[in-house]
């Protein structure tokens, strides 16, 4: 290609987390600019929203009726659609709102004056209303994310979704396992890498920040909480804490869920 590949950065409701990502990538961000040309990114300073691009990066979630009309304008502007984050692959913390009975009450309890928000009722994913191309998953991702897979890309390559377990990473960097020898409610057996293990490295459980790993054992994971003596509501909310959309459900099977209900009402 003798033209650089032109990119934008979207920002739709986060907390700009991931954009930080980007601009934290020190002389890695100055190569990459010699190889791309930035159409649009607002936290950096470039202002082109509708600019024609073949690859756009999305971060956040849809959670309000302008933001519904503008991912339509992005995904028409961009030949490869790349979601960051939580927020942007899952609906973000924000979604937590999706599992209320009444989500307008939350805006209510919030702000002095709720009729001036402008708020859907649920805070959705890129995805639940455009093609999304690849995504990349993290609360919030980190920069090395950012470079392989725009290297990938900028060398005809399709990118590569590592959704390895947590844990593999860290038993390579020799990280004690929280789950066997603090009983904590790790999310690792069943999350993908990519952080570096960060939590742990800590001593500190996974809180699934990176999403589900490949062939995850839910419900397996699950029964282990409940050993640990975690009610069911514990469990639920351990699983959908950072990806609370109600659409993929308790991921720890349906009938594994129906008995946490039960259990729950009977206490």
């Amino acid at each position: 290609m003798d033209r650089k590949v032109t990119l934008a950065v979207h920002k739709f409701s986060s907390c700009d987390g991931c954009q930080l990502a980007l601009l934290n990538m020190g002389t890695t961000l100055v190569e990459l600019a010699e190889r791309v040309e930035v159409k649009h990114f607002a936290e950096a300073g470039v202002l082109e929203e509708d600019a024609q691009v073949d690859v756009a990066l999305v971060e956040g979630s849809v959670v309000t009726a302008a933001d519904e009309q503008r991912i339509q304008r992005v995904r028409n502007n961009s030949k490869y659609l790349i979601t960051m984050g939580a927020c942007a692959t899952s609906g973000g913390i924000q979604a937590l709102k999706n599992l209320a009975e009444d989500p307008e009450s939350w805006t209510a309890q919030i702000y002095p004056q709720p009729e001036f928000i402008d708020s859907l009722e649920r805070s959705s994913a890129i995805k639940a209303y455009v093609e999304v191309d690849f995504e990349l998953w993290g609360c919030p991702i980190n920069s090395q994310q950012i470079t392989a897979v725009v290297t990938q890309l900028l060398s005809g390559v399709v990118p590569w979704d590592d959704r390895e377990k947590l844990c593999i990473e860290c038993k390579r960097r020799g990280h004690v396992c929280t789950l066997i020898t603090q009983d904590a409610p790790c999310m690792g057996p069943v999350t993908r890498n990519g952080c570096g293990a960060l939590c742990p490295a800590f001593g500190r459980a996974c809180y699934g920040c990176y999403g589900d790993a490949s062939l995850p054992n839910h419900s397996g994971l699950a029964v282990r909480f409940n050993g640990l003596g975690l009610l069911p509501k514990q469990v639920e909310q351990r699983f959908t804490l950072i990806h609370p959309d109600p659409d993929a459900r308790l991921p720890i099977g349906n009938s594994d869920k129906q008995r946490h209900r039960e259990g729950q009402a009977d206490e």
